[in-house]
Order: C-alpha cells, then structure tokens, then sequence
C-alpha cells in the first residue's frame, strides 16, 4: 500500500502558491490536494478552473481534485482539461452517482468518492470495485481547522475490512483534523492518504514537511 501526504492548498498562502508549492515538491511531495467548493453544496467559494490551470503549467505533481459543488457531473471535463489527475465527488452531491464515477472514468483520470461524516459507509459501500479511492471526511465539509470526529474513525476501519475483504485496490484518503495524534489514529484505522492543510502550511512549510513525513514513517513502519 502506497502512503502519501496530500497538502491542501486551501491553506496555503495565495500570494506566495507558486512559490510553497515549488517548496512541496523539493521536499518530495507528490500528491497535491485542490479543494473546489461551490457555495451551493458546502457554505464556502474557494476556486475553479483557472487556478488549477494556471498551476498545472509550473508542477509535475499528482493533482488531486476534491469537488466540493453540487452536481458535479456538469464539471468533470472541464476540470480533467485544465489538469486534474484525479477527481473525487461527493455521494450526497450527485443525483446519479454511478453516471458521475462513469464520466470521470471516461474522461481518463482516477475517480474518487467521498462521504460526509454523517454518510455512512453503507452508502457507498457497492461501488468499491468502480471507484480508485474513498475519501472519508473526518470534519464538516467547507471549512479549514476544524477539529476530527472520533466517530469516524470506525468508517474508515470498516472501509479497510471491505477493501482487504474483496482484495481491491483502492485507496482510503481522510480529509478533516489532521495533526501528529490523529494522524497516527488514521493510518492504523487503515487510512494511506492524509489530506492536510494547516498542519502543513502553518508555520514554516518546509520544516513541517519534513517532519510530519518522518512522523508519518514511523508510524507506518508499526503498521506494515
């Protein structure tokens, strides 16, 4: 199992993204976590298409789109066209989710299904073997710096027995609360993909790096 760090640009500093993700990569960070929210589905505007664009030319990264809108169907094309490597949708977003996870298929890039905190596992549950990851969010949707739900830390234990149950390969990615403690909570509940925002970008980017990787390693190492 491959385990990643997924900074969140969502904390990043707007004025200096360039600049931090260029740093992101010199510390050996591959997967970039980007955010969409449309004030429809979640409370919160972020940004769209012509920011990933714009950052798409200057990075090589894996770009890990999180949509955060309300029928999401409608966007899929236009956010593979602009660099979107993977894209996630959520389950309570999608009138027809299956058709959403299908177009996105089609469009060339690995998809991805999420579920609120309240959603239960259960729901998504038949499309494990369409789907190349599930991302579990541990907070309410739409804000940064929220605190982690206990209580989902058995989704995503019951997401690890059904995954190794029909030997599927696909990844467990958690959104929400990450920090040195939940963070060890996660990846020993079976979780190998931790989005991050303020744990990563708060303070010095680069030393933060560094040091949540190296705590991340031991702690897998315990696990493997």
């Amino acid at each position: 199992m491959e385990y990643q760090l997924c900074p969140s640009i969502l904390s990043a500093d707007f004025n200096r993204l360039g600049e931090q993700i260029k740093t992101l990569e010199k510390e050996g960070i591959k997967w970039l976590h980007i955010d969409v929210m449309d004030g429809d589905f979640v409370p919160s505007i972020s940004f769209g298409m012509p920011v990933i664009r714009s950052i798409r030319k200057e990075s090589g990264m894996f770009f890990d789109v999180h949509l955060m809108v309300s029928a999401p169907e409608r966007y899929i094309q236009d956010f593979v066209d602009c660099g979107a490597d993977s894209i996630t949708v959520h389950a309570e977003a999608c009138e027809d989710l299956e058709r959403a996870i299908e177009l996105i298929r089609d469009a060339g890039v690995r998809a991805g299904v999420s579920i609120k905190p309240a959603t239960p596992v259960n729901d998504i549950s038949h499309l494990l073997e369409d789907v190349d990851l599930v991302l579990v969010m541990t907070v309410q949707p739409g804000f940064g710096g929220q605190k982690y739900i206990n209580d989902c830390t058995e989704k995503i234990e019951e997401l690890r027995e059904l995954i190794d149950k029909e030997d599927l390969d696909v990844d467990i990615q958690v959104d929400g609360g990450i920090n040195d403690v939940t963070m060890e909570t996660v990846i020993r509940a079976g979780a190998n993909l931790l989005v991050a925002g303020s744990y990563v970008f708060k303070g010095d980017l680069a030393s933060n790096v560094k040091q949540i990787k190296k705590k991340m390693q031991k702690i897998i190492d315990t696990v493997e």
